[in-house]
């Protein structure tokens, strides 16, 4: 079974979808306690970890084949400051490389929401590609609407998927 590690899972709504397809959620990390009970709720043969992702020391977890996060998305909404890489909540995304260079999984699989693929001009989705690109990994990203999926709402969300460039 594919095994998946999950950052900033909230309630689970992403590993939900792994999990539905298949996949084996190994391990997830949250800081929210509210929404750490229903994570536990929703997946109780989960390895939750609460508290913050900086305080996570990588070599502790279990291996993965697919690392997952829906990182904070108000330092590059529209309806935020668009404050980005300069909001301790954008500075995230280098917690997600760090743990990604350690682990070293096979796939990752980034969500945001869609204004980060042209927030400050495009240069936000730049560092991300560049980081992920020095890390060894392809990078493609697309902008998607929920709706066209099967989700009974308009949500437009951009989806980066990381393939490591060692395997086919």
């Amino acid at each position: 079974m594919i095994k998946v590690g999950s950052l900033f899972s909230g309630i689970g709504g992403i590993d939900l979808g792994f999990e539905q397809a298949g996949f084996e959620i190994v391990w997830a990390n949250d800081m929210d306690a509210e929404a750490c009970k229903t994570y536990r709720h929703n997946f109780p043969n989960t390895q939750l970890i609460e508290g913050d992702v900086r305080d996570i020391d990588p070599r502790t977890l279990p291996d993965i084949d697919v690392l997952v996060a829906g990182f904070p998305c108000q330092p590059f909404s529209v309806l935020g400051k668009q404050r980005g890489f300069d909001d301790p909540r954008g500075q995230l995304f280098f917690e997600i490389a760090r743990i990604v260079k350690e682990k070293r999984p096979q796939v990752v699989f980034l969500e945001n929401v869609k204004n980060f693929a042209s927030h400050d001009n495009g240069q936000t989705l730049k560092v991300v590609r560049t980081i992920m690109t020095e890390l060894g990994y392809s990078f493609d990203a697309k902008v998607l609407n929920a709706v066209y999926y099967g989700i009974p709402q308009k949500r437009e969300r951009i989806y980066m998927v990381c393939f490591r460039e060692d395997i086919d």
